[in-house]
């Protein structure tokens, strides 16, 4: 089956499986740049640092375009189609970073994981899918356990979270990134998975190069010091240029509940990350939630697309 899936119908067999491990790399790679990107914040703006990973991200794409596609970086016209995607998840970026001046990562990160739910929403209403009873329940399974792990298992902590405007802001990116998945599948015309990526990069990176043009001109980029680099190569091959043609791949293949519902595992590989590089093992309570996403995503990518 290739990138030229119609809007109706999901991937079955090999191709379903490769959607569903494409997610999987996807979580595992966007975690760990959570490590690596609190190396680089002391040194490095949001929107500089955004700007940057999307800069080198676009020259990556479009060097892989170039080499292995017959018809170089063409897609089907309608420049605006990319316009609305890139302008999708600069908002989500943008909000992120402005919600985290404003509130707490654990109040972010619960926000965060109404993404699928909101998915499921946006997909029924772009695309017509509608997710089966299995499908619900395991997004919920999944949901409660990754709630577990960002409160650290703490239940005091989980009880007093309250709606504030920092969380407010966050919401509305967290529906852009949610709408995005669905969209991939509306919008793509037959255009090569790689080269619709590139032209999402490419406009994603401008409205964010907009939004912090002065604090990318105030940076002084030579006195870097190297390891930042070192994390700005890691932001812009794996979890910009690897990250964007995962999602896409595997939006054109399986429910965008599905495929969102994936991020469920970014506090899992978090955890794991942590532990592997010498800061500390979570509790078992903690564990206990990550494993009970773990039986959530199972179930989920077995269930029938529908």
């Amino acid at each position: 089956m290739s990138d030229t899936l119609t809007r109706d119908l999901h991937a079955v067999g090999s191709e379903k499986l490769l959607a569903h491990l494409a997610m999987l790399l996807f979580a595992a790679l966007v975690s760990g740049s959570y490590s690596l990107g609190a190396i680089a914040a002391p040194h490095l703006g949001p929107s500089a640092i955004n700007a940057v990973r999307f800069a080198v991200a676009v020259a990556l794409m479009a060097a892989a375009g170039m080499l292995l596609l017959r018809g170089g970086l063409r897609v089907a016209g309608s420049p605006w189609r990319f316009a609305l995607l890139g302008a999708l998840m600069a908002v989500f970026f943008v909000t992120m970073f402005v919600a985290l001046r404003l509130t707490t990562p654990v109040s972010t990160g619960a926000v965060f994981t109404l993404m699928p739910v909101l998915a499921a929403v946006f997909g029924y209403l772009f695309l017509g899918q509608v997710p089966r009873a299995l499908v619900v329940v395991s997004l919920v399974i999944a949901g409660c356990g990754a709630v577990w792990v960002i409160f650290g298992g703490d239940l005091d902590a989980l009880l007093g979270f309250r709606i504030g405007q920092g969380e407010l802001i966050f919401i509305a990116g967290v529906a852009c990134h949610a709408a995005y998945a669905p969209l991939v599948k509306k919008f793509n015309r037959g255009d090569p998975v790689l080269a619709f990526t590139f032209w999402t990069l490419v406009a994603t990176g401008l409205w964010i190069a907009l939004w912090g043009a002065g604090e990318i001109a105030a940076t002084d980029w030579v006195s870097l010091p190297a390891v930042v680099w070192v994390v700005i190569a890691y932001l812009s091959i794996f979890t910009t240029a690897g990250t964007f043609f995962l999602l896409q791949f595997a939006a054109l293949r399986i429910p965008a509940a599905k495929v969102l519902a994936y991020n469920y595992l970014t506090p899992s590989f978090v955890i794991l990350f942590e532990g592997l590089l010498g800061h500390g093992w979570a509790p078992l309570s903690i564990a206990a939630g990550a494993a009970l996403t773990v039986l959530g995503l199972i179930v989920l990518a077995l269930a029938p697309d529908g």
